[in-house]
């Protein structure tokens, strides 16, 4: 199973972001997503940026990914769409229907992100058939339902599965910046504000329970999915690739956790329990149970 460092979901400096990535080109990962996929107003890092980041990591060995912004509201993102589906020179993540149109019409291969919501093989199909190499089911997919998809006798043959496994889960987006609401700000006008959350901006319920993370026009879960514990059922299910989504303090050690998983030197209840002391919350584990996303089970289950 390939380990791959998903897209950087969170604003962070021009100078923490380059030196995420200079780190990461050598770290054990096998696929590095880069490009913004939240906010077209978060623009410290250009497509030219991200270029030249991908050359770098291509030199050191991984396969790069660049991924497309999720919703396209305006003429302005459509134009960077497209020069980014007309460089050519690295696979594309599609993270919306407009980008698969242009990626299809450029003959070119590339990923079905998350956010395509695809849900039967039908669906899965239609997209391999315009180029998709490899799919990334809807955060919220459950184990059952994943594996008869793979099961079908209707699955694209060498179609590759890559399942977000650790991080907070992207739920939902929104033409409104909740983060600039959060003080009283104009989307146009938010000052930027997401810098000042480089893991995203805590909503808690009425009893003080963590309940939601606002990421700008994102809407994220509190909690940390953390599928280390279910390996075995990753493996029979059939996952390919395995997703980490970044976070702002210890993504080192958490890859390093991961490889150590995957190439069998530790086992899952060791991983968890090393995960447990650097996650930026608690964790989660229910939508790949077919439960509430909010719940967690843990090992207790695997019994």
């Amino acid at each position: 199973m390939k380990l791959a460092l998903g897209p950087l979901l969170y604003y962070w400096s021009r100078e923490d972001t380059l030196a995420y990535y200079e780190a990461a080109a050598g770290w054990p990962v096998d696929i590095v997503y880069l490009g913004e996929t939240v906010c077209s107003r978060r623009h410290l890092l250009r497509l030219q940026d991200y270029l030249g980041l991908a050359e770098k990591l291509v030199a050191a060995g991984k396969e790069v990914v660049l991924s497309t912004q999720t919703l396209i509201e305006s003429e302005s993102d459509l134009k960077a769409l497209r020069k980014l589906v007309k460089d050519g020179r690295f696979l594309v993540e599609a993270n919306e229907w407009g980008a698969v149109r242009l990626l299809a019409q450029a003959n070119q291969a590339f990923v079905s992100g998350p956010t395509l919501n695809v849900y039967n093989p039908d669906t899965l199909t239609l997209l391999a058939d315009m180029g998709a190499k490899r799919w990334v089911p809807p955060v919220e997919m459950p184990r059952d339902m994943l594996a008869a998809m793979l099961a079908s006798g209707n699955h694209p043959a060498g179609m590759e599965t890559e399942l977000f496994g650790y991080g907070r889960l992207p739920l939902a987006y929104s033409a409104r910046c909740f983060t600039a609401r959060h003080y009283n700000l104009q989307k146009d006008d938010c000052q930027f504000k997401c810098l000042e959350h480089p893991d995203g901006l805590t909503l808690r319920s009425r009893e003080g329970e963590d309940f939601l993370t606002l990421n700008g026009i994102q809407t994220q879960s509190a909690k940390i999915m953390n599928l280390a514990h279910r390996l075995d059922e990753l493996r029979s299910t059939g996952v390919d690739v395995l997703r980490l989504s970044p976070q702002f303090r210890h993504m080192e050690r958490v890859v390093n956790v991961f490889r150590a998983l995957l190439d069998g030197d530790i086992a899952p209840a060791e991983a968890t329990h090393r995960l447990d002391r650097i996650m930026p919350g608690r964790p989660c584990d229910g939508y790949w149970l077919g439960e509430a996303g909010m719940a967690y089970t843990g090992m207790q289950a695997q019994a």
